[in-house]
């Protein structure tokens, strides 16, 4: 069952699968979130929001992903610096063809035995193999793959895999609207929930029609009121 539990919660399931998508949709603080609600009558803090995000929103991206299709046969993979605390850390990120993302991952490196961690937990993840992977030029990359997944067909080039490039945007994003990532932790529990909410409400728009876009849009908030559990009532006092 793919509803989220509100045990222990005392506000409505509406008002917190509100905060939750205003948090992880939009580029907003918890101080925004909070400044944002009593318009509509209800006075919440940043603590509770925090709390809210923390508990519900991983519990929200794991029911919106177990609705995903079976992930594309062309894996693209990248990774980008991030400091968390004034330490660099690497985010590793990998897509599919269709820009679904199939996995996240904060590493102190990004040497070989940190891209076989990637190769090994996106397999599990997906419980497939792809057809072929497309990275830029690491050298790490090639040798997990000769490890890990040896009869996949491996591109490496730099240009090939802007979509990899592209998908790490909404991140930085949001990256610069926290002022930064507190923990590794915290920042692995967030990307984890932002990877699997945010991009369920980005449909590729500029392929729509304006009609198109309406419609898949309705269909995309009937899922998340399913999987909150909500009734997609206004949020009201």
């Amino acid at each position: 069952m793919d509803t989220v539990s509100y045990r222990g919660f005392r506000f409505p399931p509406e008002v917190i699968s509100h905060c939750v998508w205003l948090y992880h949709r939009f580029g907003l603080s918890l101080r925004d979130a909070e400044e944002l609600m009593p318009g509509r009558g209800i006075e919440v803090t940043c603590e509770t929001v925090h709390q809210w995000t923390r508990r519900s929103g991983p519990a929200y991206a794991a029911a919106l992903r177990r609705r995903h299709p079976q992930p594309g046969d062309k894996w693209h993979l990248d990774e980008v610096f991030v400091k968390i605390q004034g330490v660099q850390k690497y985010l590793w990120r990998a897509v599919d063809q269709h820009g679904n993302v199939l996995g996240i991952l904060l590493q102190n490196r990004r040497d070989t035995a940190a891209a076989r961690r990637l190769f090994r937990k996106l397999m599990k993840k997906a419980c497939q193999v792809p057809r072929v992977v497309i990275t830029d030029k690491l050298a790490s990359y090639g040798a997990a793959h000769r490890e890990v997944m040896p009869s996949v067909e491996h591109h490496s080039h730099k240009r090939l895999n802007n979509r990899a490039g592209v998908s790490h945007q909404p991140t930085r994003q949001r990256e610069r609207a926290m002022k930064g990532f507190r923990s590794v932790g915290a920042a692995q529990r967030f990307l984890a929930a932002f990877s699997g909410i945010s991009p369920h409400f980005r449909p590729r728009r500029h392929l729509m029609a304006a009609h198109d876009y309406r419609t898949e849009m309705i269909i995309r908030f009937t899922i998340w009121d399913q999987i909150t559990g909500t009734t997609g009532r206004p949020v009201t006092a």
